[in-house]
């Protein structure tokens, strides 16, 4: 049996994919600010031992509402060009992930997030939106804060990396179901597939791979659960990712 497939929605698709290099640049904006964030977090309760959590989140709030949100999504996003720009990464596209641990050692993230910090602090005290004991033992703690923001960099980067390991795990338990014909055993390792991808950097390879998967799949799962696929309907299923 022959299944036809929409061409007309599939060149729709293909027209409204994301650039590569946009989809990375937001995954990274978007990781490294929360990251940064949760680093800052776990500094300040270790400089300010004594403040109950709801103290530590009303001296963050201060923080954030007077300079410091705001500096972190710029420091995140000018680090990442020029990161890109001194790791020579002229495509604008990261292919692993050594490649992002250079771009925010060079990008000067972390340099960067002190020296906002500092800003932040300087314009609350002389405001008097915070004690100034509170304001003395956060700066005498910055060494501190800035260690837990790159440790906490340091376990994403990690993180990451088991991750994709694991999602190409999953391309590959798919491709070997596939190739059984054993629907289970696909349907199995696409779940995890799709789990998988939603957490990692969007490299070009690995990423590719999965995408390609999912169209087969979909098609797969659509059409009758018929492995029947034609040379046209492949190539425009390829041509998706």
């Amino acid at each position: 049996m022959n299944y036809d497939i929409d061409i007309l929605e599939l060149d729709n698709r293909i027209q409204n994919n994301v650039n590569i290099s946009e989809r990375q640049n937001k995954f990274l904006n978007s990781t490294l600010g929360k990251v940064i964030n949760t680093g800052i977090d776990i500094g300040l309760k270790a400089v300010l031992p004594d403040f109950i959590e709801n103290q530590i989140i009303e001296v963050k709030d201060v923080l954030m509402s007077n300079g410091l949100k705001d500096g972190v999504k710029e420091i995140v996003n000018q680090g990442i060009q020029l990161g890109k720009s001194a790791s020579g990464i002229f495509t604008g596209e990261f292919e692993n992930i050594t490649q992002i641990e250079n771009v925010v050692k060079k990008g000067g993230i972390l340099d960067s997030t002190s020296k906002i910090l500092d800003t932040a602090l300087k314009f609350v005290e002389s405001k008097n939106l915070l004690d100034k004991s509170t304001v003395r033992l956060i700066k005498q703690g910055k060494n501190s804060i800035i260690s837990a923001v790159s440790n906490k960099i340091e376990e994403s980067l990690t993180e990451q990396i088991k991750n994709i390991e694991k999602l190409e795990n999953y391309c590959n338990k798919w491709k070997d179901s596939y190739n059984l014909k054993d629907i289970k055993g696909m349907e199995k390792a696409y779940k995890n597939l799709e789990n998988y991808k939603e957490k990692v950097m969007p490299l070009k390879n690995i990423i590719n791979q999965a995408e390609k998967i999912e169209n087969i799949h979909t098609y797969i799962m659509n059409n009758g659960k018929t492995f029947e696929i034609s040379d046209i309907e492949k190539e425009l299923l390829n041509k998706l990712s």
